[in-house]
């Protein structure tokens, strides 16, 4: 007997224009599950199923496997999550718009060469095939930018400090007319999209990251017309610029995911002025301590970080491994914390990390969901234990 509020599958089907087929196929998948089965088998839908059938079809259409759908989905329909997800859905779409206008055009100059030339350029077909084989690429700007989003979204929520991270850690970088300021590791871009109405005209802010991609959100969000920004994609272990070619060098929560740490340190001082700053978050060992607790709660085989990166680079010992390429180090903490009422953007957090709760939470997750909601509901206290270096430059290195 079919319950209140709930579609047959062949109803579902209907409404959603896919064939039945597709639903069953989707169900076998463990894609997309139906929200109740009766005990004579047969399965049923709602309206919240309709939220993950979109992410699912959007993503097949943009060319995504269904492995990495499952691993790239997640069967919530929170309005927090929804508007997260497509927010994240229209940057994946703008960048497949992007990717399949290159390859047009080098499908149109490696054709036209053929014709002029009457042989194959095969530097450019190499470079058709790079284009062509980008699929990878756009799956790790996806989950890169879910994640990143995901983190700024939970602390610009319920933070109680009203003035927020990103105009606090701006204060701090003095910026007046002509200065040249680099920041390495700048995510979306969202200290300088915060601040914008602030920012001196005559000033030159080069922005960098390890991904092409988390550049070009950041160059939309910030507006590709704005002169004062430039966009380089490099690895902060070689910065390709000469030496004393900035006054301010920015790394927000950068340094801790660094191989070489006193590299990157030395690569900075190199670009900066004489009596230039390096600027430079992190955060100490108590940081967001509820939220891991939280998780080992409900299965104590979670991890949310592989490794204690505050053990490479936090608040504790980070005076020390700066001292060694910069004078005049101080720390500057961030007073803050988080009362979080709401379970769904604390799941998206955590779901963000970088450690093994996947592999416990998304083949039980209406149980976590339901777990976190109870942790929630009267607010649930979060520890912040964040904020910055102020390093100024040392004319002479000591070596390591």
């Amino acid at each position: 007997m079919k319950k209140n509020g709930y579609y047959s599958s062949g109803e579902f089907a209907r409404m959603a224009h896919v064939t039945l087929r597709t639903i069953r196929y989707y169900d076998k998948q463990d894609i997309l599950k139906p929200s109740y089965v009766s005990p004579a088998g047969a399965r049923f839908y709602t309206d919240e199923d309709f939220a993950r059938l979109q992410q699912i079809l959007l993503l097949k259409y943009l060319g995504f496997s269904l492995d990495d759908i499952r691993k790239m989905t997640i069967d919530d329909s929170d309005y927090h999550f929804m508007l997260n997800s497509l927010d994240v859905q229209l940057k994946l779409v703008r960048d497949r718009i992007e990717q399949m206008e290159m390859v047009e055009q080098a499908i149109l100059d490696t054709a036209d060469m053929i014709r002029k030339e009457h042989t194959v350029n095969w530097s450019q077909m190499l470079n058709l095939i790079h284009l062509t084989g980008m699929e990878n690429s756009l799956k790790n700007q996806y989950q890169d930018a879910s994640n990143i989003s995901a983190r700024i979204n939970l602390h610009s929520l319920y933070s109680v400090n009203h003035q927020g991270w990103f105009p606090w850690f701006y204060q701090h970088c003095h910026l007046t007319d002509g200065m040249k300021v680099l920041e390495i590791g700048c995510g979306d871009g969202t200290l300088w999209t915060e601040n914008l109405s602030c920012l001196p005209r005559n000033i030159s802010v080069t922005l960098s990251d390890t991904s092409s991609g988390i550049l070009r959100d950041a160059r939309r969000a910030i507006g590709g017309e704005d002169p004062r920004f430039s966009y380089t994609a490099f690895d902060c272990h070689q910065i390709p610029f000469p030496d004393e070619s900035f006054d301010l060098v920015i790394a927000g929560h950068v340094l801790f995911y660094c191989h070489r740490i006193g590299d990157v340190c030395q690569e900075v001082s190199r670009v900066l002025k004489p009596g230039g700053l390096f600027l430079c978050s992190t955060y100490g060992s108590s940081h967001m301590r509820e939220v891991n607790q939280l998780v080992q709660d409900f299965d104590d085989r979670i991890v949310l970080s592989a490794e204690k990166l505050y053990e490479k680079f936090g608040r504790e010992n980070g005076a020390g491994i700066l001292s060694r390429y910069f004078s005049s180090v101080t720390w500057e903490s961030y007073p803050d914390h988080l009362v979080v009422p709401d379970a769904q953007p604390l799941i998206s957090y955590i779901l963000s990390c970088h450690g093994n709760q996947n592999q416990y939470i998304l083949d039980h997750y209406k149980e976590f969901r339901s777990f976190v909601e109870k942790k929630t509901e009267h607010g649930f206290h979060i520890t912040k234990d964040a904020g910055l270096f102020l390093c100024e430059k040392v004319t002479n290195l000591k070596k390591l």
